[in-house]
């Protein structure tokens, strides 16, 4: 949990108060820690944010159970919210579970732009590079649990390919 000591923004003017919408943008500039294109919003991690008086409580999906990043992507997120002046619990939640149609159109397009290519059935695999469907998946395991490998025949790209949840 972290907690401001003050509510006052640059020049100690009081802060405005917060609200779950300020809480959303300022969570829409946190960026996945493995894929620094694509915000945790825009990957669909961000389930529920309440804002009371004196407490932000943020809720959000991982993507696997034994994701390497969730300490790092908590830390993170109560780090943003600090400047909200209020306590801050952040928490991972089962209640729904994380799915790839959570994916923003921002998101599948941050993801090309780190050289991933976005979930997709296996015959509808495209090169992140050059958009070829001519590729072949040369592991079912990359280097993370929601990753494969490919390689792009075309552009002779080796690329990872966020596998579909």
């Amino acid at each position: 949990m972290v907690s401001a000591m003050h509510p006052f923004a640059l020049g100690l003017v009081p802060a405005p108060d917060p609200t779950e919408a300020r809480a959303r943008t300022i969570l829409a500039r946190v960026h996945d820690p493995e894929i620094p294109t694509v915000s945790i919003v825009d990957l669909g991690l961000v389930h529920d944010v309440r804002v009371t008086r004196d407490h932000i409580t943020v809720e959000l999906l991982p993507t696997f159970v034994g994701c390497p990043a969730l300490d790092v992507i908590r830390s993170t997120v109560a780090d943003a919210l600090a400047v909200l002046g209020r306590a801050i619990d952040v928490e991972f939640t089962f209640a729904v579970p994380w799915t790839t149609e959570r994916l923003t159109p921002r998101g599948r397009d941050g993801l090309k732009a780190a050289g991933i290519a976005p979930p997709a059935d296996a015959g509808n695999v495209r090169c992140p590079y050059c958009d070829s469907g001519q590729v072949a998946m040369d592991s079912a395991f990359g280097p993370t649990l929601c990753r494969s490998l490919f390689y792009c025949r075309d552009c002779r790209q080796p690329f990872e390919q966020f596998k579909t949840v």
